[in-house]
Order: structure tokens, then C-alpha cells, then sequence
């Protein structure tokens, strides 16, 4: 057995008859080399309804990637407001199973993007379903640049896990989504805003490692954000053995 701790990472699945007839899974490399960079086994995971307790036996960590699609408001127990929404919903029906299943086993768990929000909603938070139409005056969170350069600044929250990793008030991040968090129960931390009030990152401090990010980390524009896959692979390997060590069920 590799004394690498795997973190299961979840697949994107796109429908675009233009490029394939069947539907086909997507993942950016540097999901997968910022893991690697950090120590760790990066493990692809398939969106099986019936394998998420599987995966999660063999998984030491979890990252619940980002993509172009939107958490269906009927989780949140709201209806659409204006326009449209991209949702995907065997996509989230897999990860809502893959984080319960991480929260009740204590598993290391980082939400990027579109996982952040649904980590955040599986809590008991709310969506801002549209920025540009509800937020007044917002800054632009879909940034026309690339997206290793920043968009936009945040302010992190003293005191916050994410404060010891990051070692400063504030940083440039890029910025790629158009809905966000709110309404937040008290068992959420914010621990990172934008200049116009948006939630950029939470942490749950009843788990052991448990953050998400509304931006994109895995892009390493900043030694916090390599801090940070380097703390997820530290936890995963602290939980790796914490399981070695428990007798096997009969």
C-alpha cells in the first residue's frame, strides 16, 4: 500500500453533443498536480450513485471540485427566481453523498467553487441564486481574464484556520461563478469576503479539516493557496492513520 494518502477528487460530467454523442467526464490537470505537488494520490472519482460509500472507504481526503453548473434551489428550499439555471443533478446527488458520508466519517474535505456551495447548502445555508441581478454595486465574479490571474481581493478572518494558513489579511484570488452563499447557519465559519460583502470561503470547525473556497485555489497563484493543499494532505495523512489503527468490524 502507498504511504501517499489518496484524496478522492470529484469529476465534472458534460453533455455537449458538439464535441462527444455520449456524455463524457472533465477535470483540470491542476486539480490533480496541486494534490501531487503537496504529498498526495490524486484519485479521479467517477459519479457512481451506488459507489460513493465505496470511494469513501477508500479515499484518506476529498476535494469537491468546482465547474459551469448550479446547485438546484429545491436544496435549499427555494424555487428559481429569474432566468436560468445549468444544474446537474446526478452530479450533485453523487457529491451531496460523498460530503454527508465525509462529515459523518470526519474525512478531510476541501469545497472549491460549486463544492463550497453545496458543502454550504448540505448545512443549512442559502444561495444567491444570480450576483449581478441580487447583489447591488457587486464586484465581477465571472473575471474575463485568465484564470491563474487574479480577479479581485478578499479579506480573511482573523482567528480562522484559514487566517493560520494563509499568514495575511487579505490577497488577490480569481473569481469564476456567478451564485454564492448566504443566510449561513452558526456552525459555519466565514472566513474569507470580497470587498462587496460575497462569502469567499467558509470553514466548519466541528470537523477536523473542513474548508471551502469560492475561488480557485488549485490554480496556486499564492504560497497560501500551496499552504493549503499541503494542510489537506497533512490532515488526510493524520486521518489515513487514525483509521490503520481502529479494529476491523467483525
Amino acid at each position: 500500500m502507498s504511504s501517499m494518502p489518496v484524496i478522492g477528487i470529484t469529476l465534472d460530467i458534460e453533455h455537449t453533443p458538439g464535441y462527444a454523442p455520449e456524455p463524457w467526464y472533465a477535470l483540470r490537470e491542476n486539480y490533480c498536480s496541486a494534490i501531487a505537488a503537496a504529498g498526495g494520490l490524486p484519485l479521479a472519482l467517477p459519479h457512481g450513485q451506488d459507489a460513493a460509500e465505496h470511494y469513501l472507504d477508500l479515499v484518506d481526503g476529498l476535494v469537491i471540485s468546482g465547474g459551469m453548473y448550479d446547485i438546484p434551489p429545491e436544496l435549499y428550499g427555494e424555487s428559481l427566481r429569474q432566468g436560468e439555471l445549468v444544474t446537474k443533478e446526478g452530479r450533485t446527488r453523487f457529491e451531496r453523498k460523498l460530503i454527508e458520508g465525509a462529515l459523518a466519517r470526519d474525512i478531510p474535505l476541501v469545497g472549491i467553487c460549486g463544492g463550497m456551495q453545496l458543502l454550504a447548502v448540505l448545512k443549512g445555508a442559502k444561495l444567491i441564486q444570480d450576483i449581478p441581478s441580487e447583489v447591488k454595486d457587486s464586484l465581477s465574479h465571472m473575471q474575463p481574464q485568465p484564470h491563474h490571474q487574479a480577479g479581485h481581493r478578499v479579506h480573511l478572518t482573523p482567528g480562522t484556520r484559514l487566517f493560520q494558513l494563509f499568514r495575511q489579511e487579505s490577497l488577490e484570488v480569481n473569481s469564476v461563478h456567478h451564485q454564492a452563499v448566504r443566510d449561513l447557519p452558526p456552525d459555519i465559519i466565514v472566513s474569507a469576503v470580497a470587498d462587496d460583502g460575497i462569502v469567499e470561503a467558509i470553514e466548519i470547525p466541528g470537523q477536523h479539516f473542513c474548508l471551502g473556497f469560492q475561488w480557485h485555489p488549485e490554480y496556486l497563484i499564492n504560497q497560501g493557496e500551496r499552504r493549503l493543499f499541503e494542510a489537506l494532505v497533512a490532515a488526510a495523512t493524520q486521518y489515513r492513520r487514525h483509521a490503520a489503527a481502529l479494529p476491523l468490524a467483525n
